[in-house]
């Protein structure tokens, strides 16, 4: 009944198909957003002291969705929902002492049942929509009460808030990206199928084809199943722990809870409990930005291997030889990514001080009277006695590493290609050059009294 009555949705309603197709690219894209939202709140330390909870709070959006998510693709009872239905049955089924009572909980008795649509249809648009709403109600509103974070910069501190005003500027700012996500949104729908299930058929219990992949929020738990080794725990000669109790349960709880328990985990290990409204950048923290992206490249490995039956597939390559390739991934490349993240903020942090403790290259080139050449680096800051810049502090800021980012033109003023730039502009430039001229020739007067004293020595 529920594959029947969702191609007739598809075909008989005007603009159905199109409509379902926005609604699960638009899953897709939410789900897509939320992460990503995830990464910049961790990366840049947003998260820390008083905004823990609101952290808290995202991660069970996340999961939230990801159940909501599931939900909505299995109500179909096409081939693939019901494999995904199938796969959730083994995982519940496996958990110790109450598997099987959760499992005539959910599905009514032995899978299938004859309950489980009404079910997933109920929790899909009344129970998890109204959850989800009501957290991110609950997620705008801390964020209204307690302001947003920001970046260092000129009048910014750890004990104010500075930004636009939501009515005009930021107003229409969010009405812009809206109207483009549901542009995009409806191009996807259009012109990009997805999740054709009269294609697949509908659910046969016998069938499972190949390529049966979920949607890609749920496919790292598809790829933990599938590297999990069968080894079964046997408790009392008895009792026996199935290996998915393990991959699709104890890893994503253990994961979410990690990650919902971080903010405090941080604290406690670097004894950082002042309240902040600056936000880091991620090379100032080295060993934050490592674990994240040790993290992000675990999730990522995991994906891929849920779907190596793909990769075997269109390389030619061996099943067994995918497997083993993701279990051997999450072993080395996650450590591998930490490393190579920590090396290179020590590096952009270096690159950065030297910016600051010598200058921009200016990109000209001086010739000593030895023959040797030298870079003209342009001062941040004031100069000493000897024309050489003083070291300046960092700040928490991005550092300029270009001569066009110094802003040396002055503030911008009215003009065009049409018009010829306003005097004062002219006159701001004019002095500009007079001022490296003069510390040029005072330079090189240096430099000759430096070679005539050396001389009479």
């Amino acid at each position: 009944w529920a594959f029947e009555t969702t191609l007739d949705l598809s075909f008989e309603v005007r603009g159905g198909l199109f409509v379902r197709q926005i609604h699960h690219w638009a899953a897709l894209l939410f789900m897509a957003a939320i992460l990503t939202h995830m990464a910049r709140i961790f990366f840049t330390g947003a998260f820390r002291r008083p905004r823990e909870m609101n952290w808290v709070i995202g991660i069970l959006l996340f999961t939230l969705g990801m159940a909501e998510g599931f939900a909505g693709y299995s109500l179909p009872d096409d081939l693939l929902s019901g494999t995904g239905l199938r796969i959730m049955s083994g995982v519940v089924l496996s958990i110790p002492v109450v598997g099987t009572w959760l499992h005539w909980l959910v599905f009514g008795g032995e899978y299938p049942g004859d309950v489980i649509d009404d079910r997933l249809y109920i929790a899909h648009v009344l129970i998890l929509p109204g959850l989800v709403l009501a957290l991110m109600a609950v997620h705008l509103g801390v964020v209204w009460y307690q302001k947003h974070t920001q970046f260092p910069a000129v009048g910014r501190t750890e004990h104010n808030v500075v930004g636009v005003r939501i009515v005009p500027k930021f107003a229409l700012k969010s009405g812009a990206f809206f109207t483009s996500v549901v542009g995009v949104l409806a191009l996807l729908g259009g012109v990009a199928q997805i999740n054709p299930i009269f294609l697949y058929g509908p659910y046969n219990p016998g069938i499972v084809s190949a390529g049966s992949q979920p949607d890609w929020y749920v496919g790292w738990l598809e790829g933990s199943l599938r590297v999990m080794p069968a080894w079964p725990i046997i408790l009392f000669q008895h009792y026996r722990i199935p290996p998915p109790f393990w991959a699709a349960v104890v890893l994503p709880v253990v994961m979410i809870g990690v990650a919902a328990i971080y903010p405090w985990i941080e604290k406690r290990l670097t004894g950082d409990r002042a309240h902040h409204n600056l936000l880091q950048r991620p090379r100032d923290n080295p060993i934050r930005t490592g674990i994240g992206v040790m993290a992000l490249t675990f999730f990522v490995t995991l994906l891929l291997t849920g779907g190596n039956d793909i990769f075997a597939d269109k390389f030619d390559i061996s099943l067994d030889a995918t497997v083993w390739l993701g279990r051997v991934g999450l072993l080395l490349l996650p450590p591998l990514a930490y490393l190579a993240t920590y090396r290179l903020c020590l590096g952009l942090q270096r690159r950065e001080r030297q910016v600051l403790e010598h200058g921009i290259e200016t990109g000209i080139l001086k010739r000593s009277v030895d023959g040797g050449t030298s870079d003209i680096h342009q001062p941040l800051g004031p100069v000493d006695e000897h024309g050489e810049p003083e070291p300046l502090p960092y700040q928490g800021a991005r550092v300029p590493r270009r001569m066009n980012e110094l802003g040396v033109a002055g503030t911008a003023v009215n003009g065009s290609l049409l018009r010829p730039d306003p005097p004062e502009e002219t006159i701001a430039l004019g002095d500009a050059r007079e001022s490296q001229q003069r510390l040029w020739q005072r330079r090189q007067a240096e430099q000759a009294d430096t070679r005539e004293r050396r001389h009479e020595l």
